[in-house]
């Protein structure tokens, strides 16, 4: 067949860890002599060297592909090569890996499964088929999940560490499987040898003089948490290189259990790229005598038994009075606010005699959602867009869907000609001497959609307006005005029920 009759064709490759099957060359090459016997020429390449298949987020291969196929820019090809179902993903929801599918579909590039028994061709045995396979391939990375998590336990049963730092006052020693000494590990070096293992020593006796005298500060002076590290930045003692001592290092080193010799496993959970779960104590792999303990454990006893106290007998009053004088000397209230203060209780005290910290808050009178900082507000902002785009989508059920890929993919709109209307919220900020302006954050890979920009008021509460533009043509963010001329290549919306009009209006200038 001449070059000029060849169908142009995208190849996306996929390697994790798994074996030399799945090795890029292999897939390659595999594809190329699909690409050969049906006609294909292969004109672009997406891959994903060295990554998992369970979750979107991390494969910029696929998801530079899926915003090539979802833009309104024609792709220069017209079908999408892949190896085997496995490579598109082994997604623990079939139906994601559908969705992704289905995107390109829609856009008039289907994908091919060039090592597959079968034809993605759409009839039901075959459809039948490729769900099958989704389903093994999701089911493939649950089963070697818990496959990893027993091998783990079992390590972990014995005492050694499996990863992470070593914390301060402590060095990680690479042991032989037998437990037989060979070197200590600097910051960023790994065991080469599957049989090695890793525990933790005691580190530089400065660094053992500190972890000691933390504990001494506590027990016998009796300063709070916060306390510590002032005493220990006075001292100009450093907790790493070019940081200094906080909340957070010394409530670490003061509840470590690896400071008594105990090694602690399994505190939280991430199975399967799933959100971080913290595990109840019940369920911690717990081994004693693992390493060479710097406190002795009735100092560490004493230690957790003063901190229970101090949290469980303040007084609420005394806990609140306390957040309303941090308000007055600060202006605002977080987190960080609170844990960096050497007279204020921890934020975990806070949470556990008031269920949340912004139950203190309000408890106070800061109950104002303004009232969060930029955190509460940027989620305040994207609760207002995804309530924005469930309205359009109740307007026009027939005409408009809501496209959710998950991850940190954004909610955008589908309209009934494929085409993606991206929504971008346009947040009022106040420039110079209280002049307002409104700060337009692109997003790279909608900036060449359709683009409802929906501006919010002064206080940022409810909408302004609402324009329609061809696109963000810019790749940064920048502020617009009032009345600002580059509103002007679009078209300002008096109602959302005129949308699709000015879709068609817009589409066609």
């Amino acid at each position: 067949m001449a070059a000029d009759q060849l169908t142009p064709a995208a190849q996306y490759l996929r390697m994790s860890t798994e074996h030399q099957q799945y090795s890029i060359e292999n897939q390659a090459a595999a594809i190329q002599r699909y690409a050969d016997f049906n006609g294909f020429k292969i004109v672009q390449t997406y891959s994903d060297p060295a990554r998992s298949g369970v979750v979107l987020k991390r494969r910029k291969g696929l998801q530079e592909l899926l915003r090539d196929v979802c833009s309104t820019t024609a792709a220069p090809y017209r079908a999408i090569l892949v190896y085997d179902v496995s490579r598109w993903g082994r997604f623990q929801d079939t139906d994601e890996a559908a969705h992704y599918e289905f995107l390109c579909k829609a856009s008039g590039i289907p994908v091919h499964y060039c090592s597959e028994t079968f034809a993605n061709d759409g009839t039901l045995p075959n459809m039948i088929m490729k769900a099958l396979k989704r389903t093994m391939a999701g089911e493939y990375s649950r089963e070697l999940s818990v496959k990893v998590s027993a091998g783990l336990k079992h390590i972990a049963h014995l005492g050694f560490k499996q990863g992470g730092c070593a914390g301060y006052g402590l060095r990680r020693m690479l042991v032989s499987r037998e437990g037989e000494p060979k070197q200590l590990l600097e910051e960023n070096e790994r065991k080469s040898l599957a049989t090695d293992r890793v525990i933790l020593v005691p580190g530089p006796a400065n660094e053992i003089r500190v972890v000691r005298h933390i504990y001494k500060l506590l027990i016998y002076d009796g300063l709070s948490v916060n306390g510590i590290a002032a005493e220990l930045n006075q001292r100009n003692l450093e907790y790493a290189p070019d940081s200094k001592w906080d909340y957070a290092a010394v409530w670490g080193v003061l509840t470590g259990l690896k400071y008594i010799g105990f090694h602690a496993f399994g505190r939280t959970s991430a199975k399967l790229y799933t959100p971080k779960l913290n595990l109840p104590r019940s369920e911690w792999i717990v081994v004693s005598g693992a390493f060479e303990p710097i406190v002795d454990y009735a100092t560490f006893a004493q230690a957790q038994q003063i901190l229970y106290q101090r949290s469980l007998n303040k007084p609420d009053e005394e806990l609140l009075y306390a957040l309303r004088r941090l308000l007055a000397r600060r202006g605002r209230l977080s987190g960080s606010l609170i844990a960096d203060s050497p007279d204020m209780s921890s934020p975990s005290t806070y949470r556990d005699h008031f269920g949340s910290l912004r139950r203190a808050y309000e408890l106070i009178g800061y109950g104002r959602p303004e009232d969060f900082g930029p955190t509460e507000l940027r989620r305040r902002t994207q609760a207002l867009r995804e309530e924005l785009i469930a309205t359009i989508g109740k307007i026009f059920p027939e005409d408009v869907s809501i496209v959710r890929r998950g991850g940190r993919w954004r909610s955008q709109l589908c309209l009934r000609n494929s085409a993606l209307l991206s929504v971008l919220i346009v947040r009022s900020i106040r420039v110079g001497k209280g002049t307002i302006r409104w700060e337009v954050v692109p997003v790279g890979h909608e900036r060449r959609h359709l683009t409802l920009l929906a501006r919010l008021d002064n206080s940022n509460r409810p909408f302004l307006d609402f324009h329609l533009l061809p696109n963000v043509d810019r790749p940064k963010r920048f502020h617009i005005r009032q009345a600002d001329p580059w509103l002007l290549r679009g078209v300002r919306l008096d109602n959302l029920s005129e949308l699709l009009t000015t879709v068609q209006e817009v589409s066609l200038t």
